[in-house]
């Protein structure tokens, strides 16, 4: 089963038709929310297209193929609009016999990782910079930002499938790669 995961469209219709555009080219068959859905917060500038209606009526469009979690610019409120549950701290899933711990990063983060055993994954988003890398025995890893990218990083996603999490930017590029042993 492929997964696609996205993190931190805070609230721009703009770059999730372009993320929803690549959910259907990639064939996912599920799409994972790392948080940061409808608003900017306040220490980011307004994304390109900023329309948190819009953005809830597009996910809700997808709301039987979302897996989400909370993030830290995430409300009580914003679950009134949106059609799936999103206000989790984090999502426990297994996918090709490896356990995935889910979190949006403000809590658990890569630098302060819940208890996994070896060889387990811990996806974030929050920090808007993609990570696809191995720390103590942990795969570690972010999408990146699909509206708010930092670190002269890319508008990106991660896809999950066959052993690999690969970071991918809009225009087909390869921004991060790991295989899983």
């Amino acid at each position: 089963m492929k997964l696609m995961f996205i993190s931190d469209i805070h609230g721009s219709g703009y770059w999730l038709e372009k993320a929803m555009d690549k959910v259907r080219e990639e064939k996912a068959e599920q799409i994972v929310i790392l948080g940061d859905f409808l608003y900017h917060g306040p220490r980011n500038p307004l994304p390109e297209g900023y329309d948190p209606q819009g953005v809830a009526r597009i996910l809700n469009q997808h709301k039987h193929h979302i897996i989400a979690v909370r993030g830290n610019c995430d409300a009580e409120v914003d679950q009134m609009l949106l059609e799936f549950p999103m206000m989790a701290d984090y999502a426990m899933l297994f996918h090709e016999g490896r356990r995935i711990y889910v979190t949006h990063g403000h809590g658990f983060n890569i630098e302060q990782l819940p208890p996994l055993a070896d060889n387990d994954v811990f996806i974030q988003g929050h920090t808007h910079i993609p990570v696809a890398d191995r720390k103590d025995g942990i795969y570690v890893l972010n999408p990146g930002s699909i509206s708010l990218p930092k670190d002269n990083y890319p508008n990106s996603y991660g896809i999950l499938e066959n052993g690999e999490f690969c970071v991918k930017d809009f225009e087909g590029g390869v921004v991060k790669r790991i295989l899983f042993k």
